[in-house]
């Protein structure tokens, strides 16, 4: 591995603390991610991380750890960046409802983030275990492809709970559906072409529903259950937010977007995991996986401008030290850059890129110098004031997202970083 002219500290410091790791292979022995333990301790969510999707050592490496959190810690859940609404289907599915291949009708016309495996993976571990896994989804409906997912059960809950509101959902429906997508990629620029009239419509309808499902609540509990009505209001609140992230993103292009109004999906998603949380078993634990830029737990800047605050910053405000974020990232081979093309399946393509050679200052540049390949470090024993810490200096002040960097203290965002010394994009999209 090359190593960088620029001299890196940090570096040094990664040769004696990170730790080897042996295998690339999702049913390789998991030996090897013993140092995860400590890492993990008695965090109650542990976030793992990609700085690209569509990498495959990245969802080869998630679905091992996957394995060692559910084998060897006694994780229960898998919460992913996909659809809450959605989410109850694929649990049902990971519990044994269903054939086999119904799992392909089930994520059809979704963007195939790597579901696929580990959902196998689990429907086969809860054949046998003691203590079956979950699935939980926790993002606004279709990525912000679409309403109908969220929309559609909460009219059939109306239709039992309370028929004198469901004109209003289905009035919503109506609106929601020309702009209905696999991504917000397409449902976005569709929705900017609807008339404004319709747009605020659809804004004060849902708000309207919503507010009436809250004040209405003790009602709707006494007409069904608890459970239902927590499980439709939830389904509510992810469509005013993806309503919210229809005009955030709008207002964006435009350039007329207010500071982080882009954060609504993150807050939602937060507040997913901890929805999930409240009401699982006592003593539930979640893996969670999502892109890093979601599972941080400082801001996300660009060019010095706050872009958005992310699931994980709302994590670490709520579970404090029992939220774990764990990035994944990679110094050679190719990134999937996702540039928009309103022709294509999902709004955009995939383009292999080759990544440059690490950014000086960067986490990856640190991994380069100090000549390491697959391996994780643990980033808490880098920070002010942690156990046995000398004088180090300031740790990274990047991270790699798809072929760009995101600048934030890479040793607060996350408690560790996993990296593999090469990324291969996978082509789903093309195969899905």
């Amino acid at each position: 591995m090359p190593v960088s002219p620029h001299p890196n500290p940090f570096a040094d410091w990664l040769r004696t603390h990170a730790a080897p790791l042996a295998h690339l292979d999702p049913d390789a022995p998991l030996d090897d991610l013993e140092p995860l333990r400590a890492v993990v301790g008695d965090a109650r969510v542990v976030a793992i991380g990609e700085s690209s999707h569509f990498i495959q050592e990245f969802a080869v490496m998630r679905e091992r750890i996957l394995r060692f959190l559910v084998e060897r810690c006694g994780f229960t859940v898998l919460a992913f960046e996909y659809g809450f609404s959605e989410g109850f289907a694929l649990d049902a599915w990971a519990q044994g409802e269903g054939t086999d291949d119904a799992l392909a009708a089930h994520l059809a016309g979704t963007i195939p983030v790597g579901l696929d495996a580990p959902l196998r993976w689990l429907r086969h571990h809860n054949r046998t275990a003691a203590t079956p896994v979950r699935f939980a989804g926790v993002d606004i409906p279709a990525a912000g492809g679409s309403l109908l997912p969220a929309l559609t059960p909460v009219a059939d809950y109306l239709r039992q709970i309370d028929p004198e509101a469901l004109p209003a959902l289905q009035e919503a429906l109506r609106i929601a559906a020309p702009f209905a997508a696999g991504s917000g990629a397409v449902a976005a620029p569709a929705w900017t072409r609807l008339a404004t009239a319709e747009q605020d419509a659809l804004s004060a309808l849902l708000a309207r529903l919503l507010i009436r499902f809250r004040a209405l609540e003790p009602l709707y509990v006494s007409r069904g259950d608890q459970q239902g009505y927590d499980i439709a209001v939830r389904r509510l609140e992810g469509a005013c937010h993806a309503d919210y992230a229809f005009r955030a993103m709008a207002d964006l292009f435009a350039g007329k977007g207010l500071t982080a109004d882009t954060s609504a999906r993150d807050a939602y998603m937060a507040h997913s995991v901890l929805w999930h949380l409240e009401r699982l078993e006592p003593g539930t634990r979640v893996v969670l996986a999502a892109h890093n830029a979601h599972i941080q737990r400082t801001p996300v800047s660009f060019d010095g401008h706050l872009t958005g605050l992310p699931m994980g910053q709302h994590l670490h405000r709520a579970l404090g030290a029992a939220y774990l974020p764990l990035g994944l990232t990679s110094t050679t081979g190719h990134t999937a850059d996702m540039p928009r093309d309103e022709n294509a399946r999902f709004g955009f393509t995939i383009d292999a890129t080759p990544l440059e050679p690490a950014e000086p200052g960067s986490i990856e540049a640190a991994f380069t110098d100090a000549g390491l390949g697959l391996s994780i470090a643990d980033l808490r024993q880098a920070r002010p004031r942690s156990p046995g810490r000398t004088d180090l200096p300031p740790g990274p002040d990047r991270i790699r997202i798809q072929s760009a960097y995101l600048h934030t203290p890479v040793v607060e965002a996350f408690d560790a970083v996993l990296h593999t010394p090469t990324s291969t994009v996978t082509d789903t999209l093309d195969t899905a």
